[in-house]
């Protein structure tokens, strides 16, 4: 869909909508360099796929401050009008405290619901003090969203007593009820299970929802977390529950059904639960694809990949481009991509010599423990293997872990022979979208994860086990031998299919399934 049909069908379809998006990472980042404030725009794939919604929606986005400027940057309520110069939307920020931060985001979102969804072989680090934490972070989140639908008046943490407190929020309630009914919420992620139930406990009259991007275990995983009925109860207070993929719907109600006296509507995908009933659906996220397309058949990508050849960060001579864009994540399948390039190797010496593969990203959550024990594996594996295969001035393996732009991810993209995406377990992967909408040459060739979202849709990449190295090396070779014809063949096909579901087809169908409930 074009972005301007999208903004057409919006204003025929769904008229005045006042779309309120929350998520734990904000769009814009302010941080001081000296005296002076720097922007920062995201590079996450959540803030990559909405805020292009945002734009033509000129909504409100709420999301945690985390820059050491945000503040600064912001007037007295949090908010600044984004994208700077532009003015489209605007951004309202909620402000953390160490405590919060340690408790809801590195504790019980990523110590503990992140490695239970993603079943990747760390065991959560389940902790009551994270819950309650989580559980009042939620609580902020809801109560800055109520705050946004008054428009007006102080927040229940403004300091006024319970007494003027309920008073105050009734004569709101009475005020703001036409208002309500024209508010969506679409909650984003993980981090913000709870925050319906806190919503609706106020009115619920407000339509609220969540897109869960990553994956949702089966039952037998998710029956061990020692919350899941607190968080199925805040999950269900939402009228519209999405998922990536339909199996991840399947999972999800089926454990609803193990640990809930719930009734499951299999035929149309329902939940009633204590009189409330939720819709659950598949919205498989993409990416702006025409945008990606048209900046990688830029001027500026042609000059930055010149540039890029007279740079330092592929020291080694190649003849041979391999590729991959991760944050340092043990959900990302970086240990079984080295241990796959060294049997590659091996097994394909002729590439000894000829071949680099570069790994791209940046290093995320190291205040948790596992994070750091997995920084280092994977630091001391490529070292090892550099070391086996080292000759000269050449060498393997080249790890860059600094955020880059846009632009320069896409001209990297662009140059590459081989792109390997190869999570051990993913919601979607956005990067295999970008990437396969970068390839305008078709010079190189997409080797993804059969364990990634995206892998449902793309299925005319080289498809991989992660978990097998020999398959996996053999896939790598696969990809760099295929001739440009196959190549051209497969990724026309993958590219019409990301153009006919691209990012405002997807925030499309989610609003509008929203506003039909």
């Amino acid at each position: 869909m074009e972005k301007e049909r999208f903004n057409r069908l919006i204003e025929e379809k769904l008229g005045n909508i006042n779309l309120i998006v929350v998520s734990n990472r904000e769009p814009t980042v302010h941080e001081f360099s000296g005296k002076k404030i720097k922007t920062t725009r995201s590079v996450g794939g959540l803030t990559i796929a909405l805020e292009p919604i945002m734009q033509n929606l000129h909504g409100t986005w709420i999301a945690y401050g985390s820059g050491s400027a945000d503040k600064a940057a912001a007037d007295d309520s949090g908010k600044i009008k984004l994208p700077e110069g532009e003015e489209l939307y605007t951004l309202k920020r909620i402000f953390l405290t160490k405590d919060d931060i340690n408790g809801y985001y590195y504790g019980y979102s990523n110590s503990i619901l992140w490695p239970l969804c993603h079943i990747v072989y760390r065991q959560p680090v389940f902790d009551p003090h994270y819950f309650e934490v989580y559980e009042r972070v939620n609580k902020k989140f809801a109560d800055s969203i109520i705050e946004e639908i008054n428009n007006t008046g102080p927040s229940k943490d403004a300091g006024i007593n319970n007494a003027e407190q309920s008073k105050y929020t009734e004569n709101i309630k009475i005020n703001n009820i036409k208002q309500s009914k024209n508010t969506v919420v679409w909650l984003q992620d993980y981090h913000l299970a709870l925050c319906a139930k806190y919503i609706k406990e106020y009115d619920n009259a407000i339509k609220t929802s969540i897109f869960w991007h990553i994956p949702w275990p089966n039952p037998e995983v998710f029956t061990i977390c020692p919350e899941k009925k607190e968080l199925l109860d805040g999950l269900l207070s939402n009228d519209l529950i999405g998922f990536q993929i339909i199996y991840y719907c399947q999972n999800f109600l089926r454990t609803c059904e193990w640990e809930l006296e719930a009734r499951i509507n299999w035929a149309d995908y329902t939940v009633t639960y204590k009189g409330h009933v939720t819709k659950v659906m598949p919205f498989q996220i993409s990416v702006d694809a025409k945008n990606i397309n048209d900046i990688a058949m830029s001027k500026g990508v042609n000059d930055i990949a010149e540039n890029i050849k007279n740079n330092d960060i592929i020291e080694p001579s190649y003849e041979y481009l391999a590729l991959s864009v991760d944050r340092l994540d043990y959900t990302k399948g970086i240990i079984e991509k080295f241990k796959a390039i060294d049997r590659f190797l091996e097994k394909y010496s002729k590439f000894q010599g000829k071949f680099v593969f570069l790994q791209l990203g940046v290093i995320s959550r190291t205040l948790i423990e596992a994070y750091k024990r997995f920084n280092d594996q994977v630091l001391n594996l490529a070292e090892d293997i550099n070391w086996k295969y080292k000759t000269g001035d050449w060498y393997p393996i080249v790890q860059f872990y600094k955020q880059l732009d846009f632009q320069t991810y896409i001209t990297y993209y662009k140059i590459c022979d081989v792109m390997i995406v190869s999570p051990l377990q993913d919601g979607m992967n956005l990067v295999a979208k970008e990437y396969v909408m970068s390839n305008v040459d078709y010079k190189g060739m997409l080797v993804l994860s059969r364990f990634a979202g995206s892998a449902k849709e793309l299925k005319d990449a080289v498809l991989v086990n992660p978990f097998s190295v020999e398959c996996f090396a053999d896939a790598i070779n696969e990809a760099l031998i295929m001739n440009i014809r196959e190549k051209e063949r497969r990724t026309v096909k993958m590219q019409n299919i990301i153009m006919e579901n691209n990012i405002y087809d997807w925030a499309y169908n989610f609003l509008t399934a929203l506003c039909m409930i």
